[in-house]
Parts: structure tokens; C-alpha cells; sequence
């Protein structure tokens, strides 16, 4: 298996979903997916990693496994606050605090289905 099939099955497993439910809601053929997986297929069309990165709110290089770099506190202030305001901790904090309960709330929705 590439890392890139692997890169899209963890992503699948963070969503709480399966490669064939993510096939489905993109349009992608699941058979592209499979012949990729089991090496009968050596690459993915652009169009179809420009898909799935899509979904997934993450780059095409990162599906092509170039190496995760965890954004910097500054650069995530700059695009929630518009970059010219001043962001005290208590600020910070508190979008912080959203996150997790958005998060929470999220997988808590799981448990219910």
C-alpha cells in the first residue's frame, strides 16, 4: 500500500467514515481506489487528489506525503483575527476552548448515529 492510500484511509478514520462513503460523497470510483490500493494502478489523477484533498481540507502534497508541518500559533492568530488586532491569551484561549467543544460536540453526534 503507497503512503498516499494511507494518508487517505487515516483521514477516512478521523472522519469516522470509510473509503467507500468518501468515494461516494466526492463521485470518485471506489474501483480507481481499490486497483490504486492493491498496486494495479500506480497513480492518481490530479483531478482526483485535488478531490480528495478537497474533502478533506488538506493539500494535495500532503496526500503525496509530504511531511506534516503543524502551523505556527502566529499564523493561525493573523487568519482568525484578521491580523491586525491584538490577541490577548484570554482571547486565544477562549477560541481555543470553541475548538474543543466544537470537536466534542462532533464526536459526540457520532455516537449517536
Amino acid at each position: 500500500m503507497t503512503e498516499t492510500y494511507a494518508r487517505i484511509e487515516e483521514l477516512c478514520k478521523q472522519k469516522g467514515i470509510n473509503i467507500s462513503v468518501m468515494c461516494r460523497e466526492t463521485g470518485i470510483s471506489r474501483a480507481v481506489l481499490t486497483d490504486y490500493k492493491m498496486g494495479r494502478q500506480k497513480t492518481l489523477s490530479a483531478e482526483i487528489l485535488s478531490k480528495i484533498a478537497e474533502y478533506f481540507s488538506v493539500t494535495v502534497d500532503y496526500l503525496l506525503g509530504a511531511p506534516v508541518t503543524p502551523a505556527d500559533e502566529q499564523s493561525l492568530k493573523v487568519a482568525l483575527f484578521g491580523g491586525d488586532t491584538f490577541v490577548t491569551d484570554d482571547m486565544w484561549n477562549e477560541v481555543k476552548r470553541y475548538a474543543e467543544f466544537i470537536k466534542e460536540r462532533k464526536n459526540g453526534d457520532k455516537k449517536t448515529v
